[in-house]
């Protein structure tokens, strides 16, 4: 019997990908990256562990198809982040891979070129090489953890790490994101249900093995001691938002009954925004109300934001593309971005250090 007809019947070839050690010769992290890095992870650390009475907040592009525009925003967001950081400590959102409904363009790793060739191993460079560019600016990222191989070629360059609503629910993603030396976010489910993600919160924190590869790209048992900076992202669903103040703190309830730290970001995009991006500042100014008003558990918020407003197809001539704009879900543009930011900032730095005092360590004391 001929072996063709037992195994790979499917599957018409197997490119081997450079080992993680290899790309990362190729583009070595320098010591400005890993400085920032670094401290990237320790304020997202303290903020969740209420030692810094800052907010956290994740901002950017749906997801990255042009590094050169995304470096014309990371400079406009750095520039913002001095400018508000006594209140608010911004990480860039560098989303690469864009888990898909059905079919569609599945991000910069999986297709550079945005053509079907799916050039992954320079997909990976390219996403390497842009998260280097942007923490040598000085501005810490956060990405998606979708494949669970990407993170041994770029993890050591991003300080805040994100589970979708759609692998929330994986066994392979909770153990993932149990050996991530970032915190890591979960999103509810798209239902907008809470259970997954408080699951998925457990799961984390706890050890796992499971099935990888090591930095040589070797096949490998994984063991993990878990991760203990695990929480949840509140994204809506098919039911509809879920960042007003008596979700909110319904969901404290929740957590609170599961011996899980009160911590909650915001996603003011999805259904939260229902899809409409020109929405997204006044769900940023809902949370921020709620704050003022005395809420202490809201400890960070994502917005989806480019440089032009929207979102547009992916044309068969790619010169027609239009310079800054999403080709994913629809992005507020970066003018609206930074002046809802630079308002929140404004209503909050008086009122975010009095909250920790109030606080007390109580959120702390769950762990």
């Amino acid at each position: 019997m001929e072996e063709k007809l037992l195994y790979n019947v499917n599957v018409v070839a197997q490119d081997v990908l450079a080992s993680p050690e290899e790309i990362k010769r190729r583009i070595p992290i320098t010591d400005r990256a890993e400085q920032v890095v670094l401290e990237g992870r320790r304020v997202a650390e303290r903020i969740l562990d209420r030692e810094d009475p800052r907010l956290l907040i994740v901002v950017g592009p749906c997801s990255i198809h042009d590094p050169v525009a995304a470096l014309d925003y990371a400079r406009r967001l750095r520039k913002l982040a001095d400018e508000v950081s006594d209140s608010l400590f911004l990480v860039m959102r560098v989303y690469f891979e864009k888990p898909r409904t059905t079919t569609g363009w599945k991000g910069l790793i999986n297709d550079p070129h945005m053509n079907d060739s799916f050039d992954i191993e320079h997909g990976l460079q390219l996403a390497r090489n842009t998260l280097l560019e942007i923490n040598e600016l000085g501005l810490p990222t956060g990405t998606e953890a979708l494949d669970p191989i990407s993170p041994q070629y770029l993890g050591d360059l991003v300080s805040w790490s994100a589970i979708g609503a759609r692998t929330t629910e994986s066994q392979t993603h909770r153990e993932m994101a149990s050996g991530l030396s970032t915190p890591v976010g979960f999103k509810n489910g798209t239902d907008g249900g809470l259970q997954v993600a408080i699951n998925a919160l457990h799961s984390v924190s706890r050890p796992h093995s499971f099935l990888g590869i090591n930095p040589r790209g070797e096949a490998s048992i994984i063991r993990t001691k878990g991760n203990r900076y695990g929480h949840i992202v509140l994204r809506g669903g098919s039911k509809g938002p879920n960042y007003d103040s008596v979700t909110i703190a319904l969901v404290e309830k929740e957590l609170h009954k599961n011996k899980l730290p009160a911590n909650i970001i915001v996603d003011c995009s999805h259904a939260n925004s229902n899809k409409d991006p020109a929405l997204q500042p006044l769900v940023l100014q809902d949370i921020t109300n709620q704050i003022v008003e005395g809420n202490q558990s809201i400890v960070g918020a994502m917005l989806e934001s480019n440089l032009g407003f929207g979102n547009q197809s992916i044309p068969s001539d790619l010169s027609e593309l239009k310079y800054g704009v999403s080709v994913t879900d629809g992005c507020l543009e970066w003018e609206r971005t930074e002046a809802a930011l630079r308002e929140m900032h404004s209503r909050l730095v008086e009122v975010l250090p009095k909250r920790l005092e109030h606080a007390g360590g109580e959120v702390v004391s769950l762990r």
